[in-house]
């Protein structure tokens, strides 16, 4: 019996130029996957996730600098010229003062309530917990650091009212700790308008405070980016089933809104550059404000599908 003919298969073509490129789109090439320690490292000080060590090393950055040096206390002391009453924000204070500018611990107080009260209407009891010991924390640091901590010595032979210590602001604190705890709480639809008002305000009182010469442009800065951290550090907390959704929304017309705010809050009548070097350093505190609520990781991560 002669034995069974051998199937053979026809030689497969070789491919065309155009047939690999093809290939190639079909099947793309994934990068490399990073190293645990690089994922921990990018995590730790990336913005994407609001990282608290970034907003920390930032705050003692911007202390070492302005208060620690020469020239930080030159360039912060001679933005300091004329009496208070030349902010143009003066006399709404002293008559009925946006909060916190007048009664600190009522601002304080029924700020903390609202959040309590959000919190409790939409039964979203770790996000507030969260929200109210971020606010705590931050006042409490605040606190500790401007009256017992840190001190500013004189280095460049300062008039006797530019020698106090005054890093972080208080008033900034409050602001921007009420505000991203009341972004935290908030419904995700309505996140962007609580955090667009929060952005506002802050860039209002930020400006005002240095308008006023209660306070220098590190100061603002530090206390918003304090207020970042003790932030971050609440939501890294939550249970992944309870964080934040991350929604980007456009920050055109809020920032917009914060930059008017910040110039008109801290402008004076008897100069023109100075108040646009208190606007700038209060509108950065609006951007940090905007962008750490909008920074924080999702509810769950989803991967992304491969493509076939």
């Amino acid at each position: 019996m002669p034995p069974p003919a051998r199937r053979t298969t026809p030689d497969r073509p070789p491919s065309s130029p155009a047939d690999t490129a093809a290939d190639s789109r079909a099947t793309p090439v994934e990068p490399p996957a990073a190293s645990p320690r690089a994922r921990r490292a990018r995590r730790l000080f990336s913005l994407d996730h609001a990282s608290p060590a970034a907003f920390l090393i930032a705050f003692t950055a911007i202390h070492l600098i302005a208060v620690w040096t020469r020239l930080g206390q030159a360039a912060e002391n001679a933005l300091v010229r004329g009496y208070a009453d030349g902010a143009r924000i003066s006399a709404m204070v002293e008559s009925w003062g946006p909060p916190p500018f007048t009664d600190e611990w009522a601002t304080l107080i029924g700020g903390m309530a609202l959040i309590a009260v959000i919190a409790a209407l939409r039964r979203r009891w770790r996000e507030g917990c969260a929200a109210l010991a971020a606010v705590m924390l931050t006042l409490a640091v605040t606190e500790f650091l401007s009256k017992v901590l840190l001190v500013r010595p004189d280095l460049v032979d300062a008039p006797q009212p530019l020698v106090a210590q005054s890093f972080p602001s208080g008033h900034v604190a409050i602001t921007a700790a009420l505000a991203l705890g009341c972004a935290l709480v908030a419904p995700g639809r309505s996140r962007p308008y609580v955090a667009a008002v929060g952005a506002l305000w802050t860039a209002v009182i930020a400006g005002g405070v240095q308008s006023l010469y209660w306070h220098r442009p590190s100061d603002v800065l530090g206390a918003t980016l304090l207020a970042c951290a003790c932030y971050g550090i609440a939501v890294r907390l939550l249970k992944p089933a309870t964080r934040l959704e991350a929604s980007r929304p456009r920050a055109l017309v809020p920032l917009a809104l914060a930059a008017v705010g910040a110039l008109l809050a801290g402008s004076r009548d008897d100069a023109l550059a100075r108040p646009l070097v208190f606007a700038t350093a209060a509108f950065a505190c609006a951007v940090l404000i905007w962008a750490t609520v909008f920074a924080t990781s999702s509810t769950a991560h989803v991967p992304r599908a491969r493509p076939r």
